[in-house]
């Protein structure tokens, strides 16, 4: 009566061992893809679930935003400047069964993706574009990254150009160009100027020359501002029918 009681009390205890180690836990930013017999069973988890043992087996999938560096690329641009540009890709899993299935190395391949999307993107764009419109060729990348790496069951969120590198002569020249817009700016203003105060001296002298004593008042404020100043400047005062004489006189000397 002995050896049925144990022989089954053996059997209870490998059916109990088996049962706890069939069961899984997937925590809530995982995702167990599950194989049976090597053909596809389906996505498992969060939490707890049942694992057959010797039968099935199973790959965790990480669905959190992963951070792909972008190695620096050099490459041609369009208008023929050779420029060197890093990229930096966050993507995340979205379908944990393609993730596994259609691809060997999600990381990998999502990476070397980048980098000849990066080169194409490069020598489609002129210099200029890559340094006014960073943004915005970002953007474009993000989309062509994330149409190829579609069917592995990846989302790409965003992807960010960081330096763009170009060489020491042509950042010479853009520092000579921008100087030279600087230089054409100033020269611009000073000349705006200096028209908008000729017309307001203009108008002035004509208001002026409508009464002569406006003149005479003109002058003598002239006159103390100098002396104002503490200088050694001797001022001679004539009337303004002097000048006017003189001129006539001018006049007549002339014909």
């Amino acid at each position: 009566m002995g050896n049925p009681s144990l022989a089954a009390v053996v059997i209870a205890a490998i059916i109990l061992v088996l049962l706890f180690s069939s069961l899984r836990i997937a925590n809530e930013y995982q995702r167990a893809v599950v194989l049976r017999l090597g053909r596809l069973a389906g996505t498992r988890g969060p939490g707890l679930y049942v694992l057959i043992p010797f039968i099935e087996r199973q790959t965790t999938i990480d669905l959190r935003v992963v951070t792909a560096d972008v190695e620096e690329q050099e490459a041609i641009t369009k208008d023929n400047v050779p420029v060197k540009v890093d990229a930096v890709v966050w993507y995340r899993v979205v379908d944990s069964a393609k993730s596994m299935i259609e691809v060997q190395n999600v990381h990998e391949a999502v990476t070397q993706v980048a980098l000849t999307l990066l080169r194409n993107l490069l020598g489609r764009h002129s210099l200029d574009d890559l340094l006014k419109e960073k943004d915005k060729l970002s953007e474009e990348l993000r989309r062509n990254i994330d149409q190829a790496t579609e069917p592995w069951g990846i989302k790409v969120q965003m992807v960010e150009m960081k330096d763009v590198v170009i060489p020491q002569s042509m950042q010479r020249a853009m520092a000579q160009e921008a100087e030279a817009l600087r230089e054409k700016r100033a020269r611009i203003i000073k000349a705006e100027a200096e028209l908008e105060a000729a017309a307001q001296l203009k108008e002035a002298a004509s208001l002026i020359m409508q009464s002569p004593a406006g003149l005479e008042l003109r002058r003598m404020q002239m006159i103390t501002e100098v002396g104002a100043e503490q200088n050694t400047t001797t001022i001679v005062m004539m009337p303004s029918e002097f000048v006017s004489m003189a001129r006539a006189l001018s006049e007549v000397s002339r014909t």
